[in-house]
């Protein structure tokens, strides 16, 4: 075993506490992997909140990192102890029939299907003052030390700035995937982003990269649109400047609505307005922010029968053990800029700082 730190969310409500954890050597089919960054994503904060679905406490969170492997258990063949890696919060296994389906990135042992609170034989690889600790969707980059299973780690190249491509492990691949996967984004066309975070900044780069004509930035944290512009909007605006709705005044910008339009910030009333912000019959909406566990959303079904596409997206539709090693390769060959996404670069001692500057929009 190896004793390191960890960011532990003991309950809900409460700041991380970081903390001496004992990290068991991995099983048959697990990797131990020493993680050298993490970034801190929304979701993350969701957990804290005890708004994301299917999380036990005491729980080690934590979901965007890099890292290189430090051991591996019995029958492990992808990777070997000096390999560069990132974690992969929606596995591959490469057996279930989602995983066979050449049009689906979802994997049946992902968290929406099989919980993810201990390892697949359901038991924990982290102690804590003799108590047991859970993972978070089977990676917790919380920790100095974590133990995955083989099928959610990817290799990646050996050139990589691990401080820099943990990005790719969730926040930067979901955006800039909705534009390009999932959305299929076409040259000339008008987009909408609902929020822009670091996800809704990424969206920005995946509909520039895509030949969007016009990409317009929406958010209520105006601090927020030198960064959007920087990345490839082209009209910053806040909902709070106009006394009508928001869709409609971005119906009288475009004429008809944007024909895609992509919520990023995961509220109700959010995504109803992105979705009755894209044309009536051609356009494509599409939800990447996470609303909270047990939330409803009601609409008119008169914007779905009018012929728009209304979809989701996981990680932006890549398959992640095959594309993330490519994006990683992407990003070294310069095709786009993810280090733009960072502001802040802490010790894990300073985790709860991290949060405070997320929760202020920082």
């Amino acid at each position: 075993a190896i004793r390191c730190r960890a960011a532990v969310a003991w309950a809900v409500g409460k700041p991380l506490s970081v903390e001496e954890v004992e990290v068991a050597p991995p099983k048959a089919g697990e990797v131990r992997i020493k993680i050298v960054a993490t970034g801190i994503c929304r979701t993350d904060d969701h957990v804290l909140e005890g708004c994301f679905p299917n999380v036990d406490f005491p729980v080690i969170p934590g979901h965007e990192g890099a890292g290189i492997v430090e051991s591996i258990g019995e029958g492990v063949t992808s990777v070997k102890p000096g390999d560069k890696v990132i974690p992969l919060c929606l596995p591959q296994c490469g057996e279930c029939s989602f995983c066979l389906n050449p049009e689906s990135n979802y994997c049946l042992k992902s968290h929406v299907s099989e919980s993810q609170n201990l390892l697949p034989d359901k038991t924990s690889r982290f102690t804590c003052k003799g108590q047991q600790i859970h993972h978070f969707l089977w990676v917790s980059t919380f920790a100095e030390y974590t133990v995955i299973p083989e099928y959610a780690v990817a290799k990646i190249d050996a050139a990589a700035p691990l401080d820099k491509v943990c990005l790719l492990g969730c926040g930067f691949p979901t955006g800039y995937g909705a534009a390009i996967n999932t959305a299929k984004v076409k040259p000339g066309s008008t987009c909408a982003i609902f929020g822009v975070g670091g996800v809704g900044l990424s969206v920005v780069m995946g509909c520039k990269a895509a030949g969007a004509s016009r990409i317009i930035a929406i958010d209520i944290n105006k601090d927020k649109f030198a960064k959007a512009k920087e990345l490839g909007a082209t009209d910053c605006i806040s909902p709070w400047d106009f006394k009508k709705p928001i869709q409609e005044v971005l119906t009288e910008m475009t004429g008809h609505g944007v024909d895609y339009s992509f919520e990023v910030i995961g509220h109700a009333d959010t995504v109803t307005a992105a979705l009755a912000s894209c044309n009536m019959n051609t356009g494509v909406c599409v939800m990447v922010g996470v609303p909270a566990s047990g939330s409803v959303i009601s609409i008119d079904p008169m914007l779905l029968l009018s012929g728009r596409t209304w979809k989701g997206t996981l990680l932006g539709d890549w398959k992640m053990r095959d594309c993330i090693p490519k994006l990683v390769s992407s990003y070294l060959e310069k095709k786009f800029n993810s280090d733009l996404l960072i502001t802040h670069t802490l010790p894990i001692a300073k985790v709860n700082e991290g949060f405070e500057l997320l929760r202020a929009g920082k």
